[in-house]
């Protein structure tokens, strides 16, 4: 099996054949998979990479999730659908998936970067929508939707309505993990107001990175709101559209 990092100027026959069992597809147009695989970085012409597809791929992964949670949750209203979703298709959630099925270890980059130990989590999320796309262009939207549902099935399962209705602290744990390896830290950073009426402020600390702080009615409310802050910062996230600027 080749080593991420490795560049190839042309996907051979036997990798091809690795990867395709991998994805549980046989291409009729072998180019779209060779694109596919080949980041920016290794090639000339950026229209030789795998970012045209990776824009592609985007829209139809985000077409089938919305409408995977749309039919199995059919008691859930909107907002909660988009905080769903929001998690499925995020950069986290998509490299998690590329890694679990060892895809970042066929892609093709540029010499610059065949000396990381690992690839960023962007490069990884980016390679599976680009897998996305090429499956949805070799063989139509019921391949690629097969293909998504297959993959995302158990991370479907695992969105249930505690995780929709505000548990921000399980998702950055299982993203932090992810994405750094580590476990989140939370740090007390004030606390204000007589005995009977306290306010706390909560700041995250991930990999010795600071995320913005919060403040919440108790410590567990202001560990809530830190980390629904470090997700935002994360992109996993989007920033619920309210006046207060909270999740709450």
């Amino acid at each position: 099996m080749p080593c991420s990092g490795v560049v190839y100027s042309q996907m051979d026959k036997d990798v091809l054949h690795q990867v395709e069992q991998i994805l549980g597809h046989e291409f009729t147009d072998q180019a779209l998979i060779a694109k596919a695989f080949t980041h920016s970085s290794a090639v000339d012409n950026r229209l030789d990479s795998n970012e045209r597809l990776e824009f592609l791929g985007d829209a139809v992964l985000s077409l089938v999730i919305c409408q995977s949670l749309f039919e199995k949750f059919r008691e859930y209203p909107e907002g909660e659908l988009t905080k769903m979703k929001s998690t499925l298709v995020s950069r986290g959630t998509c490299a998690q998936v590329a890694r679990r099925m060892g895809l970042p270890a066929y892609l093709s980059v540029g010499k610059g970067m065949v000396s990381s130990k690992a690839l960023p989590g962007s490069l990884a999320a980016g390679l599976l929508e680009a897998v996305i796309a090429a499956i949805y262009t070799d063989r139509g939207f019921e391949a690629a939707r097969e293909f998504i549902l297959h993959s995302f099935s158990s991370l479907i399962e695992q969105v249930d309505a505690e995780e929709a209705r505000g548990n921000y602290k399980s998702l950055l744990q299982q993203h932090a993990q992810e994405l750094f390896n580590v476990a989140p830290m939370y740090v007390l950073l004030d606390e204000k107001g007589p005995d009977h009426n306290k306010c706390f402020e909560s700041e995250v600390v991930i990999d010795q990175r600071h995320f913005p702080s919060a403040w919440g009615a108790n410590k567990k409310e202001a560990e809530q709101k830190a980390a629904y802050n470090a997700l935002v910062e994360l992109c996993v996230l989007i920033r619920a559209e309210t006046g207060d600027d909270t999740p709450y």
